[in-house]
Order: C-alpha cells, then structure tokens, then sequence
C-alpha cells in the first residue's frame, strides 16, 4: 500500500482518537509530511520500538504500540510456558496511557499482566520480571531522547532487553498483524475487576532497593554529609534515588524543585540527556549556589546518571568513560579491601567504551569481556555466568554513554544502583583529602592518557536515511588507508568479520595509539562515531583526538 493510500486508512481508523485525527487532518496535501509518517513502520529491535510521537506508521501512537504488543504477545504464546508480562512506564508524553493499552492487549491474549501503579526506573522493571518469575517484560521511555520521542523496551525472562534472536522473531509476529483488525484489546479497568491485570506491590519495590543496597561498598565508619545535588530531570528516578541515597547515610541531598516532578515536557531540559552539558545546566547553577560538592543527574527512566564535581576551578564534568574507568577501579580497590573479591573475577564493557578499562582490569587480575553496544548484551554475560553457578564472578560492567551495573540482580544498566556507588566512591575519596577530578588524573597518569569523543550526526527523513546507509556503505567498500595522519593497522567489520560476536552494523578502524568505531543509531537517526586517542601525554592525545574529529566531520558531511 502507497503511502497515500496508508494515510486514508489512518484518517478513517484514527475518528476515534482526536489528537490523532487532527494530526492528519492538518497535513491533508502536504506529500512531504505524510512521506514522513508513512515511508515506513518504526523498526522493531532489541530495544523494542523508538520514534516521535504522532500518527503514522513511523510514529509512536496507541495503534503501534497495539500492534507491537499483539505481535509480542503472539510469540510468547509460542514461546513461554508461564505466561505474564510485568509493565513499567516512564514520565514521557503519553507513557502511562501506552502502557495501559499494551496491558489490555495483553490481557486480551490471556496473559496476567503486572504493572507498576506510579512511574518507576526502567531498573526496576528488569528486577520485577524475574522477581514475579515473568516470561517477559515492557518498559515505555525513550530513555534519553528529546521530548518529542518515546519509545517501548521489550525484556525477556531473564529480565534482560530481548536477544537478536528474539527480535527478529517477534518483529515476523508483527509483521503479520493488521493494527486495526488482529489487535485484541481488553479495556484496562475492566482486566483490573478481573484481575488478569495488577499492580505490582511496594513489596517487589522493597525488594528491588533491598537488591541494590547488597551493592553497597564503603564501611560504615565513613561520613556521608556530603552536599549533594540531584536532579532526576522530570523523569522517574525522583521514585527511587533520593530514598536509596538516604537509606545509606547520604541525607544532605537538594533537588531543584523546576526538575523534581515528572513531567513529559522536560520544560527546563529539552534534551535530558545528562551526557550533555545543557541538560544539567539547572543542576549545576543549583550547585554552584549551594556550594554543593557533588551533582548527579539521571535520565528519564533512570538507568543513565551523569555527575559532576566541585574543583578549584569550577564544576567538573565526569564523562561515561572517566566514570565508568574511575568506578570499575573503585570496585576492584573496595572488594580487595573488604576480603569480597571473588575468584577469576569478571567486568564487562561494549566495543565502543574506552580501552583504558582493558589496563586498570588486567592491573587487578580481572576478566573483561567486551560485546557490542547496548546493556543488554552485558546483562547477556551476566546470565551466562549465572548458568555456569558463577554469577558471584561479575562485579562491573559499563558502556561509555554514563550507563554502569555492579551488580547481577538486574540485567540492565542501572542509575540507582550507579548513583549509590558515586556517592561511596565520593565520599571515599574525600576522607583522603581528593576529589574524584583528583582521582582520574592519578589513573591517566597510571595507565595513559586517554581521550574519547563521540561524534553524532543527525540524519532525518527518508532522504537522511538513505544518506547515513551511504556513508556506512562508502566507509566498508572504501575504508580509509590512513586517519589523522597515522595508518589504518586494521579494519574490523562486525557485520562480515568472525569477531565471536552476533553480527551488528559496526566498524572499527584501529590506529597506532588509537581507533575509531562507526555505527548508527539504534534508537535516533543518527550516525555515531566514536574516536579516542591515546598517547604518551595529554596535549598529544588531544591533538591527535582533534584531527581524527575535523577528518571524520568532513567525512560526514
């Protein structure tokens, strides 16, 4: 069906959703708009589904997610003996009402469905699946996206973001459904009376906190009356943050009141993405006025924490590799110390995360395993060594975009757990006269001076689309013989090279001294690169970070 076609049907079918209706009655004419909505269906990956919000097929409206959730259903009736679902939703636009209509679909294929009564981190939804011993799992957020986006996480049993397997079985599932004649649907009050839908009690959120407290690493005789600045940024990690924070001793805690409710708008950080600047920009001033000595800011659905520090010189912004480098460290020192190092230990990190984590592991005899980009992949490693009866081996895994776990109760990156290991990491740190902008510079001058940057270029549209496919099909059929000046020792593509890993559009250009890793977004259209060098000093690495990113940017353009 052609997209004119597709839209005729929409206006027909949407007379009973207003805001939908209006939407396409407003573009009538406009071929371009309605080439946007309707060039193509949002595609179904290991993160589930993520788009702008609207009608259309490449839209994220009640009738995708109706249809994404028949097709899940569907292969959990072919799949799973046990079947129930756990929910949890997000403070996004239209989160809560997503996630009531993918509840009554569910419940409408006979499947109990548990659901969070208030919004709660994306953490606790991976915990939630295995504690309520679910054959599956849905999370609406689209994490980190800017406002106009949301999105929809679909997790397996062992409360891990489904496999590459699993996707691509559910997205055939979905494939076969017409959105507006295979959906069953169940009106959510009425799966309430019944009782195949219910709300998850305090009890499994009890036992979530309870979880992340076993993580905790720092003796009680340490003082945690640090000042501490936390910002949820509208989103739900003002559920659960705070209230762990301050179980643990860490009571002196200030939250700006414009960022503490949930609020789909994000009104004050469109983009509430604390890996940027800009979206901490409320946090910091607050900081800054308070004379605060710490800031933590989690993203929406909480599963990401930024931080920064108080220096001499200002506000220093730790990024997710510093971070993640600086707690891996942290958790290997405090294990040693309290006798809880286990044996053949292992951390996990993805491909494009800093190659500084390869040294301080090999420095504490640890294990480290490196998958493909995306959490799931790490929580993957943590179910295969629980299989093994060697779960007590993992303790840390990281990617480079401020996502870390300590942990092995949840199977997805986890900011609750992260903000409790930053606080103890602080506060640690303090007790001996440093600050964590001390301790990094004590870890580049151990193991090197590593500098990473990420690259990110926007492509919308179906024209930008075809674009960024280009981009990456020039780079693999025609891979530069040298970047920044240094020869290209090798080449690794992911998608054609026996690299052990499951088959991914990524690749990898390793230089003397450093690399560089492309790939596209999953959840945004975007083209990613990530660049880092590393050299025997700190002005040589940014030099040479500098011209990888003016070769890379002139490329992309």
């Amino acid at each position: 069906m052609d997209v004119n076609a597709l839209y005729l049907l929409w206006l027909e079918k949407a007379a009973g959703r207003p805001a939908l209706r209006d939407e396409l009655e407003a573009i009538r004419g406009d071929d371009a708009a309605i080439e946007d909505r309707f060039y193509r269906e949002l595609e179904f990956g290991t993160g589930g589904l993520r788009g702008v919000l609207g009608a259309g097929t490449n839209r994220m409206n009640v009738f995708t997610i109706g249809k994404a959730t028949q097709g899940y259903a569907n292969y959990l009736k072919n799949h799973a003996a046990r079947l129930s679902v756990a929910i949890a939703y997000d403070s996004r636009t239209n989160s809560r009402l997503f996630a009531e209509t993918a509840a009554g679909v569910f419940a409408a294929n006979g499947i109990r469905v548990y659901i969070y009564p208030r919004l709660m981190p994306t953490p606790s939804l991976s915990f939630a699946v295995r504690d309520l011993r679910s054959c599956g799992g849905v999370v609406v957020t689209a994490s980190h996206n800017p406002a106009k986006y949301n999105g929809y996480k679909v997790y397996g049993a062992d409360g891990c973001q489904i496999t590459t397997e699993a996707a691509a079985a559910i997205q055939q599932e979905i494939d076969r459904i017409d959105p507006f004649a295979d959906v069953h649907t169940l009106d959510f009050a009425e799966g309430l009376a019944s009782g195949i839908i219910a709300y998850i009690g305090e009890d499994t959120v009890e036992r979530y906190l309870a979880a992340v407290s076993t993580a905790s690493l720092l003796p009680e005789s340490f003082s945690r009356s640090a000042s501490i600045v936390y910002t949820p940024l509208n989103g739900t990690g003002i559920s659960c943050v705070p209230r762990c924070l301050r179980a643990h001793g860490f009571t002196n805690i200030t939250i700006p009141p414009e960022q503490a409710e949930p609020d789909g708008n994000f009104p004050t950080c469109p983009y509430p993405n604390p890996e940027i600047r800009e979206a901490l920009s409320v946090g910091l001033r607050l900081a800054e006025e308070t004379g605060s000595e710490l800031l933590l800011a989690t993203d929406p659905d909480c599963d990401r924490v930024g931080a920064a520090v108080k220096t001499a010189e200002g506000c220093r912004l730790i990024t997710g590799n510093e971070m993640g480098v600086l707690l891996l460290d942290f958790v290997c020192r405090m294990r040693r110390a309290n006798g809880t190092m286990p044996e053949r230990p292992v951390a996990v990190k993805t491909i494009v995360t800093t190659p500084m984590a390869e040294k301080v592991a090999a420095h504490y005899g640890v294990e480290l395993r490196n998958v493909l980009t995306g959490f799931k992949f790490i929580g993957e490693q943590i179910g295969l060594l629980e299989k093994a009866g060697e779960a007590g081996r993992y303790i840390f895994g990281f990617e480079e975009s401020y996502g870390y776990l300590s942990g092995s109760f949840v199977r997805d990156k986890d900011a609750v757990n992260a903000s409790l290991l930053i606080c103890e990491m602080f506060v640690w740190y303090k007790s001996q006269g440093k600050t964590l902008a001390d301790a990094l510079e004590a870890l580049y001058a151990q193991y090197g001076f590593f500098e990473t940057k990420l690259l990110s270029f926007t492509f919308e549209g179906s024209a930008g689309f075809a674009h960024m496919t280009e981009l990456l099909d020039s780079l693999r059929l025609s891979p530069p013989a040298e970047l920044a000046g240094e020869a290209v020792r090798q080449v690794i593509d992911y998608d054609r090279d026996e690299t052990g890993l499951p088959r991914s559009n990524v690749l990898r250009f390793v230089l003397d001294g450093g690399e560089v890793v492309v790939r596209p977004s999953g959840t945004e259209p975007k083209l990613k690169i990530y660049l880092t060098a590393a050299r025997e000093s700190r002005e040589k690495s940014r030099a040479m970070l500098a011209l990888l990113e003016k070769r890379l940017t002139d490329r992309a353009k």
